[in-house]
């Protein structure tokens, strides 16, 4: 049966959506520039490698030492041509416990079933000329709006984007690379995995189900958040000293390509373009060893979300600053990679958001109203995690998280009402805080096995000591953190 292009729209909006936003995406980035889809991931066919030449025991998206200078060099070894990849995931995830929820079917959407296309995204990335290169990715989301009886609608948009120039020199002793990026994502300008861009590296599907995977724990990152744009400029002194200096603003008129497919009152809305981001890093390679300790921060004065931006009431601001470390060793058919990072955060709320904080919980009395709520929070996060991979094929890891933090009536979603019983704000139980405190702490055991350089068969198992502040009851409700643990297998597939 034909379909006119009217009625596919009508049809399948989400997938003409997904479909419109690539074609535009490829037009704007290939006009003058030969295309060509390959069978492998874009930048190894550039390259002419195997996917474990650039990434850690061929473990997309971890980056060797080759890997890093590709990337630093402006994405331009090779021959000059941009390239389309696809890359897709099937998943299935179970949480322990599904009885303490009022609404399970809502709370823990999918579970324990197959999602045969969880999340899906376009590439197209490659060498546009000697010093300028491009990586860009669109991402569909197959479970982004969760309709009535169990429906899901799909939702395109903009993802990761980084379009750069980078030259090099060397005179003497003295090496040096240098280049600028314009990008959406702080830190994904970044060559290491401990960074907070990339430390979070399987794609984690939206339904409920996958609320709990490792995906979603914790992980040191910038408050302000990804789809907004920035200009960077970076160096790398002799393969020992990386610096990186830049600032974003609102990803929109000339720069709305980084935000693509977003809402408006969705779009991460910054104040001017003074929104610093940097980034510091030492580095040492010897033998099959390869080391870097790094600092990195940001300052971002944010709008709340879907506020005017034109009433400073609306304005908060974010302070990052962090420090991070990895460690890998290549030796034959032997990659084991540590990363550990660490962020502490100071968010200060808005005018309107403080005011509107106000709780209407008592203390266990009934009676005595709780504390006031804080302009401020702080949060501090913690993640190490190890792995191993033999002969490109079969590996796993080892993560440990811990966040800490401020303790903030206005994070309390449930408490004790006028007559000395528990009652919530929200609708469900399962993501309820008791405490006000953002304090989740726990594990993820990980098993992979890569049967092609092109597809990856993980399972995960997350477990949870702490979560929303306690270990027991943390929701009021009787909810215990023990009850998130949750099992994650996946398939993840580069073309």
């Amino acid at each position: 049966m034909y379909l006119s292009t009217n009625q596919f729209k009508n049809e399948f909006p989400a997938l003409a959506t997904f479909m419109t936003m690539a074609l535009l995406l490829l037009v704007i980035l290939a006009i003058g520039m030969p295309l060509d889809a390959e069978a492998l991931p874009a930048f190894a066919t550039q390259t002419g490698q195997q996917c474990a030449a650039c990434h850690a025991g061929g473990q997309f998206p971890e980056l060797t030492p080759f890997g890093r200078m590709f990337k630093l060099t402006g994405f331009t070894i090779g021959e000059s041509a941009l390239r389309a990849s696809v890359m897709g995931l099937t998943s299935v995830a179970t949480v322990a416990n599904t009885v303490k929820s009022d609404d399970p079917a809502s709370d823990f959407q999918k579970n324990g079933t197959l999602l045969p296309l969880a999340t899906g995204s376009v590439f197209v990335a490659g060498k546009v000329a000697d010093h300028l290169g491009v990586f860009s990715q669109m991402t569909y989301d197959n479970y982004a709006v969760a309709g009535t009886g169990g429906s899901f609608a799909g939702h395109s948009q903009a993802d990761n984007i980084d379009v750069r120039y980078a030259n090099r020199f060397s005179r003497g002793k003295n090496d040096v690379i240098w280049g600028a990026s314009l990008n959406n994502n702080p830190s994904i300008t970044d060559p290491w995995n401990s960074a907070a861009a990339w430390m979070q590296y399987v794609p984690v599907p939206s339904p409920t189900s996958h609320q709990f995977i490792d995906g979603n724990t914790p992980y040191p990152g910038f408050g302000a958040g990804g789809n907004i744009a920035g200009l960077s400029a970076y160096t790398l002194w002799n393969q020992k000293v990386y610096a990186e200096f830049g600032t974003y603003r609102t990803a929109d008129q000339a720069l709305s390509l980084m935000s693509a497919g977003i809402n408006d009152a969705d779009k991460t809305k910054l104040s001017g373009s003074n929104n610093p981001y940097w980034r510091l890093a030492l580095t040492r390679e010897w033998g099959p060893h390869n080391l870097m300790v790094g600092t990195s921060g940001m300052i971002a004065r944010v709008y709340d979300a879907g506020t005017d931006t034109g009433n400073a009431a609306n304005l908060g601001s974010f302070r990052n600053g962090g420090l991070d470390a990895q460690y890998q060793y290549f030796q034959d058919r032997h990659t084991v990679t540590v990363q550990l990072a660490y962020m502490h955060q100071t968010q200060n709320y808005s005018a309107k958001k403080v005011a509107d904080g106000a709780s209407a919980f008592f203390l266990a009395d009934g009676v005595t109203s709780i504390a006031a709520v804080n302009p401020s929070d702080t949060t501090n996060t913690f993640r190490i995690k190890g792995s191993y991979i033999y002969n490109a094929k079969y590996g796993g890891s080892v993560a440990f998280f811990n966040r800490t933090g401020t303790t903030n009536t206005m994070n309390q979603t449930s408490g004790y009402d006028a007559t000395g019983n528990i009652t919530s704000t929200d609708s469900t139980r399962v993501t309820g805080n008791l405490s006000g405190n953002p304090a989740t702490r726990g594990l993820t055991y990980e098993a992979f096995w890569m049967p092609w350089q092109n597809i990856r068969l993980g399972a995960q198992y997350t477990v949870y000591s702490l979560f929303n502040g306690a270990a027991n009851n943390y929701d009021g409700f009787g909810r215990n953190a023990s009850d998130n643990n949750s099992v994650f297998l996946y398939a993840w597939y580069a073309y």
